[in-house]
């Protein structure tokens, strides 16, 4: 999919006001309304000014469209995908883009925009009632084996009195529950938009989300992770202690094992009520031949083993 640069979109600058993207904007549509526009193209170029106001007239997601492209060079028309995580942090209100308003612009729009955000939150029709909040996490894959309290900063967006979005922090400490998995919405009462007229707050829900892991990859509920073993323990078969992100464990390694094979763990996984499971993949690691003894290993290999690895390719 090609990045979107709204603001060169609507002839803007970046730290624009609210007025300034509303004149542009209104001026851009007069231009190419299909209604009025002696312009060719002035269709598709009336859905890209929509696209773009849609998200630079919201403070939310022009806040969260900013933190994205920040320092990042993303130029126009660049092939382009969201870095995991890119909308963490932020609190926004309500909803979310609705499904028919993402279908209606480009795949970057639905890709960034057009997921029901915060669909963990209940509706109200309750007018006095505060809006309920939501925002996406991300936790340390540690946090749903022992469970956590993390104090959280939220970025709420807003405009100032000049017009310019700027973001208010809100502070909270949260529990965070053993067995929390990707994608489960944590509900926390009365944390959202305040009430009127002594009703009660809103609430807010966070979405979990986990942090990229260096030694494992999560995949739902379970978890992957590569075993680095020497090639005589692959042949010969072995027995090898390893860590795991709730301590230790010892793994059978069968013999005649070769790379990419998966040993399986049942149950290691996210321990929800329903536990995932832990695959351990198998990677040879061949030792160096740095020294004239262990070169002189590997040609008796060469000269006494019958193997050629590329038997199936026919050669």
């Amino acid at each position: 999919m090609e990045f979107k640069d709204y603001y060169k979109t609507l002839g803007v600058s970046r730290d624009a006001t609210a007025e300034e993207i509303k004149k542009a904007y209104r001026r851009l549509a007069r231009k190419y309304h299909p209604d009025v526009s002696k312009e060719t193209n002035a269709e598709q170029k009336m859905k890209e000014v929509n696209e773009a106001n849609a998200v630079l007239s919201d403070p939310e997601k022009r806040a969260a469209y900013d933190q994205l492209g920040q320092g990042r060079g993303f130029q126009p028309g660049s092939d382009f995908q969201p870095p995991p995580g890119w909308d963490a942090g932020f609190e926004f209100r309500g909803q979310g883009s609705n499904g028919a308003q993402a279908a209606d612009f480009s795949d970057f729009f639905a890709e960034l925009f057009g997921k029901q955000m915060g669909a963990g939150a209940r509706q109200t029709h309750h007018r006095m009632r505060g809006e309920d909040h939501h925002a996406k996490i991300l936790l340390d894959l540690e946090d749903t084996y022992h469970g956590a309290t993390r104090s959280l900063t939220l970025r709420m967006p807003k405009l100032d009195s000049q017009g310019r979005t700027v973001l208010a922090d809100h502070m909270l400490n949260v529990r965070i529950p053993k067995g929390v998995h990707g994608g489960q919405v944590i509900r926390l009462a009365g944390q959202g938009g305040p009430g009127h007229a002594g009703e009660a707050a809103g609430d807010l829900f966070l979405e979990v989300h986990f942090k990229p892991h260096s030694r494992y990859r999560i995949e739902n509920k379970d978890i992957y992770a590569t075993l680095p073993v020497a090639p005589w323990e692959a042949v010969l078969g072995a027995t090898v202690k390893i860590p795991v992100p709730d301590g230790q464990v010892e793994v059978r390694v069968p013999e005649n094992s070769q790379s990419g094979r998966k040993l399986r763990l049942k149950g290691r996984g996210i321990p929800a009520a329903t536990p995932g499971d832990l695959y351990l993949v198998l990677e040879v690691v061949l030792p160096p031949a740095t020294t004239p003894k262990e070169r002189e290993f590997y040609q008796t290999m060469a000269q006494e083993l019958a193997f050629n690895p590329r038997q199936n390719l026919g050669v």
